[in-house]
């Protein structure tokens, strides 16, 4: 048996029907919502890592590949997290990043939920941009593609491996560029990224560009970015 199909076999395996009715209507999969006519089958996500773990250093990307085409969304989730895995083992030997880079890039469309992007997106393209600056502009790109919800997430949340390392001017340019953003969840991923960065080091900047935009901002995306700070302080701002 393929160590896809057997992965996939397992996580079906684990499924359960209630939690998946509940999945189905946390992640709005209803008609007209961002989520439309996703499957689930019912598997929490430390059941999806666990199963993942257990094939750890067997998975190709092939494998991958064949994971990320399932219609059940634990099964692709199960494929993102093993990519993540491949990604890891490859920087470890000092191998070709920029392969497995691209070929997450070339799986987007399959990652089209918000745990898709969120739990992958800055432990692969965000990871291996800290430390090639000089093609950082594939988040620009990402972020240009209106039509495509989740290349824009990704674009965003892929920041915030560079905010842990201490670098802002991303974020801040990409936040910049999504104040008129007309989906909610493009708020909550500008607005959380904005958040971490004040939290780790960028007050300052946050505050800047809260002082420049608070006015334009969402709603949301500003309820967000200035969740951490004092009562005072939010009450200043949401004032704006």
């Amino acid at each position: 048996m393929m160590v896809w199909s057997e992965i996939a076999g397992r996580i079906a395996a684990a499924g359960d029907e209630a939690q998946a009715k509940h999945l189905s209507r946390f992640f709005k999969t209803g008609p007209g919502e961002y989520g439309e006519g996703d499957c689930f089958l019912g598997v929490r996500v430390p059941e999806t890592r666990r199963i993942v773990g257990e094939f750890k250093g067997s998975v190709t990307q092939e494998d991958v590949r064949a994971l990320t085409e399932s219609r059940y969304h634990e099964v692709r989730l199960a494929g993102f997290f093993s990519l993540i895995e491949i990604y890891k083992g490859v920087k470890r030997r000092k191998g070709d990043c920029r392969g497995v880079v691209d070929f997450y890039l070339s799986l987007l469309d399959r990652g089209n939920n918000w745990d898709l992007v969120d739990v992958v997106a800055p432990k692969i393209l965000g990871d291996y941009l800290v430390s090639h600056a000089e093609e950082r502009g594939v988040l620009y790109e990402l972020a240009a593609m209106e039509d495509k919800l989740w290349h824009q997430r990704v674009a965003m949340v892929s920041c915030w491996t560079l905010i842990c390392a201490g670098e802002y001017d991303d974020t801040l340019r990409l936040a910049e560029g999504f104040l008129n953003h007309r989906h909610d969840l493009m708020h909550k991923a500008t607005g959380w990224m904005l958040r971490e960065m004040g939290k780790r080091g960028g007050d300052a900047e946050l505050r800047a560009f809260l002082d420049r935009y608070a006015k334009k901002m969402p709603r949301t995306m500003l309820r967000y970015a200035i969740e951490k700070f004092t009562p005072e302080d939010r009450a200043h701002y949401m004032g704006r």
